[in-house]
């Protein structure tokens, strides 16, 4: 018998002001001094890439690109270099979304991934085209880790459209 994390559940409509607070969340965890630890998942891709998949109309590459700058801003990194890896990683995920939303949450994850990938490359691109350090292998270790959050991510951000609005019990939906 195979479990998937599949829901016959109609789910509500997302409310605008819950993006931006999930978007705001991941910028504050990404300024985290723990952001900087190898493994840590970059919150603001991970959350991004999720909202570009899930509300592609609401969440695309203007936000990921005014995400880009604040990010550079608070990182003291190159300007443009988070930037454009979240405008990469919107128009890919947007570009995807139809496809993966057929997927299972597990098998949303392994596509994801490639995404999540592109990040780090890019940004590491920019910053030795600039004349920059290395930044390490610890550096790219983070796609993994937030394709293995994929599926909790999904489960707590799509908790607020799974309530109901008045329940009734003779609808089973």
């Amino acid at each position: 018998m195979q479990t998937t994390f599949t829901s016959s559940r109609i789910l509500l409509p997302v409310r605008p002001w819950f993006i931006a607070l999930s978007l705001i969340v991941a910028l504050l965890l990404n300024m985290l001094p723990t952001a900087w630890w190898p493994g840590v998942p970059d919150w603001v891709a991970l959350v991004l890439c999720f909202w570009s998949v899930r509300e592609f109309r609401r969440v695309g590459m203007g936000w990921a690109f005014v995400l880009g700058l604040a990010m550079d801003v608070a990182d003291a990194s190159l300007m443009g270099q988070h930037a454009l890896a979240y405008v990469l990683l919107a128009y890919g995920a947007s570009a995807l979304s139809r496809r993966v939303l057929w997927f299972p949450l597990l098998q949303q994850a392994l596509q994801i991934l490639p995404l999540l990938c592109l990040v780090p490359l890019i940004q590491a691109g920019a910053r030795l085209l600039a004349g920059g350090d290395f930044p390490g292998v610890g550096f790219f270790l983070w796609p993994l880790v937030a394709a293995a959050l994929w599926a909790p991510l999904t489960l707590v951000l799509l908790l607020p459209q799974h309530q109901p609005v008045e329940h009734d019990a003779n609808r089973p939906i």
